[in-house]
């Protein structure tokens, strides 16, 4: 799987979890260097709380377009650290 954002790949993994219908990239998978933390948190009742990325590609921002979970819920843990996308973020083979 691909997360891609304005002509660019943001993560690439053929082990990503799926959950909810969203592909979760494994940390490694990611290139950090289109990401830039944000303050902005949201609680999920049976995932715990998310954090997220603004992504930035060649001057062109996408605010909290990418989110993780640093320290889920037991029943979310496997997908701790892993990054989901959204906000125009092509998810595709």
């Amino acid at each position: 799987m691909k997360a891609s954002w304005n002509g660019k790949v943001i993560a690439e993994s053929d082990q990503t979890l799926v959950i909810e219908g969203n592909h979760y990239f494994p940390p490694n998978s990611v290139n950090k260097e289109y990401l830039t933390a944000s303050d902005t948190h949201t609680v999920c009742p049976w995932k715990g709380t998310a954090s997220y990325y603004t992504i930035e590609v060649d001057g062109k921002i996408n605010p909290d377009a990418a989110w993780y979970y640093p320290e889920p819920k037991p029943a979310a843990f496997p997908i701790k650290g892993y990054l989901a996308f959204w906000k125009g973020v092509e998810v595709h083979h």
